[in-house]
């Protein structure tokens, strides 16, 4: 198991009353880190609540989905059902693997998540950094989504922290990452923006230096000039994990990133409680 001092902490943290993880390590493939987590509100106030899959960072190399059970039960408590994948990470794949792992993951969701009470025709993806940069090119690449389906599900988008517009490669991850990809162009998720993109929250720390916030600023930017929804919100004082770790019980005093996002659901489903 490769972990890094997030997920430790992620491990740490108190999780939010008001939800249960009612599923665990269930297969959406035939890999070892094909599965899969889902949190529930423990009282379901409505049908049917929509779903929000959140997909985990680590730089694409590190990462366990119980490590975020955290997130899961803030977004659950929330009366959502929350889906937590792990997925395959470099260097025992290759990109584009753990885009094809996202992607299998939301089409499980969408043949299998009404057992679980959830609504396969309102899902929303989400992710912290490269989780991030996984969602964000889950619900643009075609490729991506039309080989599962579940394009037409996917009704907005939460990102933070992620890198979204960093061709050329200049850093140790990415050039790791994506430094011999063939077309590295056709990894920025700027370049698959499209009209009929789903719309988007951005939440970025200004302080981050790992991934600096005009990544948010020019997918936004690039989302509203075809016609999608687009917002981004700056969090003072914040560094990379810090949208992150805001969503945690211990640490909402820092910024308002779970409210926010909690406001983004609310318009894009309506009230889910």
């Amino acid at each position: 198991m490769k972990l890094s001092p997030l997920d430790i902490l992620g491990f740490l943290l108190p999780k939010d009353g008001g939800s249960e993880r009612v599923a665990q390590d269930l297969a959406y493939g035939p890999e070892a880190r094909h599965r899969l987590d889902i949190y529930a509100p423990r009282r379901m106030l409505v049908p049917a609540p929509p779903v929000v899959v959140f997909f985990y960072g680590g730089s694409w190399g590190t990462g366990n989905k119980e490590a975020y059970g955290f997130v899961g039960r803030a977004l659950a408590a929330l009366g959502y059902v929350v889906v937590v994948p792990d997925y395959r990470l470099v260097p025992d794949i290759e990109y584009p693997a753990f885009l094809d792992d996202c992607a299998r993951a939301v089409g499980w969701v969408g043949q299998n998540i009404n057992r679980y009470g959830g609504d396969w025709t309102r899902m929303a993806l989400a992710g912290h950094s490269a989780g991030a940069y996984n969602a964000v090119m889950t619900a643009l690449d075609p490729r991506l989504v039309e080989a599962h389906g579940q394009r037409q599900a996917i009704c907005g988008v939460i990102g933070l922290s992620g890198p979204y517009d960093f061709f050329p490669f200049d850093g140790p991850i990415s050039l790791r990452v994506f430094g011999g990809v063939e077309d590295p162009k056709a990894t920025q998720p700027v370049n698959h923006v499209a009209p009929g993109a789903p719309p988007m929250f951005f939440g970025h720390g200004d302080k981050d230096t790992l991934v600096l916030p005009r990544n948010s600023f020019r997918l936004a930017e690039k989302l509203q000039q075809v016609g999608s929804r687009a917002e981004t919100r700056i969090y003072k004082g914040l560094a990379h994990a810090g949208p992150l770790l805001s969503i945690g019980l211990p640490l909402r005093w820092r910024a308002p990133v779970l409210a926010d996002m909690a406001t983004f659901l609310r318009e894009l489903f309506g009230p889910s409680r």
